[in-house]
């Protein structure tokens, strides 16, 4: 490659496969799982850990989702010391964090069965509605949910009458961020819900995300302020890969480029975190092209609804969708530059 050149990315085939939770292209979807004692790991379907919070006092969370996003905030949650169970779909996944100390459950009644919390991550509201369903069994009348998938505002609404019937306090939150801070435990959350669990939800929260933004105590808020920020995320991607793919076009070194905005008002660290994924070839999902591509259309459906017209965010769409189409959903969302190619 020479440094006026992009790569020209792996076929639909050579890609890295998916993420999760943001996975494959999200967390996961429906059920498995399995049991253990808190913090070990037990893949044999019964649980048998059946006391809410683990000892002293530290809550038990069960995580359902172990994706790209679930799997990070997994490790956050054992890091700050809580107890942790697991479950997802396909359970390889799921069993990657027993040697990080959490529980490993076959089945999602399991997992959430006497645990404090239930902190749903996976791609989208039918994946996050049947795992709720699978874990019906094993829910108890109080218990906290943190639903931080990105479903939108009308899932949302669905959901949280859902959990209503089953006697959870559902809690809308969705997060801001991507792989890493997930996994560092930066990630913004945002939530809407019953103030009154807030004390009990304050570990989990401190655990997962750097700060938590509190936007109203009905659900659907919470998604509603996602939407608008995954906005400005999508229209920013898709910036960077124009940019970039005039570079190339025009026989500009791009790396001319980022030196000129370095350090001025025209920077941001995710112009030179994606032009680095581009430029070194190495499109690993962070955040899968398939989930933004998911996540723009939910945008777009809550616009129409709104009556509001995103001209930008229906031009990320198109391209979202021929990356998505040429084999590159399950890299990262800067593959949206391959889609801006000549075709023939």
């Amino acid at each position: 490659m020479t440094s006026a050149s992009l790569p020209s990315g792996p076929s639909s085939s050579s890609g890295p496969s998916g993420p999760s939770g943001s996975s494959s292209p999200s967390g996961s979807s429906s059920p498995s799982g399995s049991s253990g004692s808190a913090g070990g790991s037990s893949t044999s379907g019964s649980s048998s850990t059946s006391s809410g919070s683990g000892t002293s006092g530290t809550p038990t969370v069960a995580v359902l989702g172990t994706g790209i996003m679930g799997s990070g905030m997994a490790r956050s949650l054992l890091r700050a010391g809580l107890v942790v169970r697991v479950w997802n779909r396909t359970e390889a996944k799921a069993r990657a964090l027993a040697d990080d100390g959490a529980a490993v459950h076959a089945d999602a009644a399991g997992a959430v069965r006497g645990a404090d919390v239930v902190l749903t991550a996976l791609n989208d509201g039918p994946s996050v509605s049947a795992a709720l369903e699978a874990a019906a069994d094993g829910l108890h009348p109080g218990q906290l949910w943190l639903q931080t998938s990105t479903v939108g505002p009308d899932a949302a609404l669905e959901l949280a009458a859902r959990a209503g019937e089953l006697g959870v306090v559902y809690y809308d939150s969705p997060v801001l961020g991507t792989k890493a801070p997930a996994e560092q435990g930066k990630l913004t959350v945002f939530v809407s819900g019953a103030p009154e669990g807030r004390e009990r939800l304050a570990p989990v929260l401190e655990a997962i995300g750097q700060r938590t933004v509190w936007v109203s105590h009905e659900p659907g808020g919470a998604s509603r302020l996602k939407l608008v920020a995954n906005t400005w995320v999508i229209n920013l991607v898709g910036a960077v890969a124009e940019c970039l793919g005039l570079a190339e076009g025009l026989q500009v070194d791009p790396r001319l480029f980022l030196d000129a905005v370095a350090g001025g008002p025209l920077d941001t660290g995710y112009l030179h975190a994606k032009s680095a994924a581009l430029l070194t070839g190495d499109l690993t999902p962070s955040f899968a092209l398939s989930t933004a591509l998911k996540d723009t259309r939910l945008i777009l459906e809550a616009a129409e609804q709104a009556g509001v017209r995103l001209d930008l965010t229906e031009a990320s769409a198109e391209r979202f969708a021929r990356a998505e189409a040429a084999g590159h959903g399950s890299e990262d969302m800067i593959a949206t530059y391959y889609a801006g190619r000549a075709e023939g």
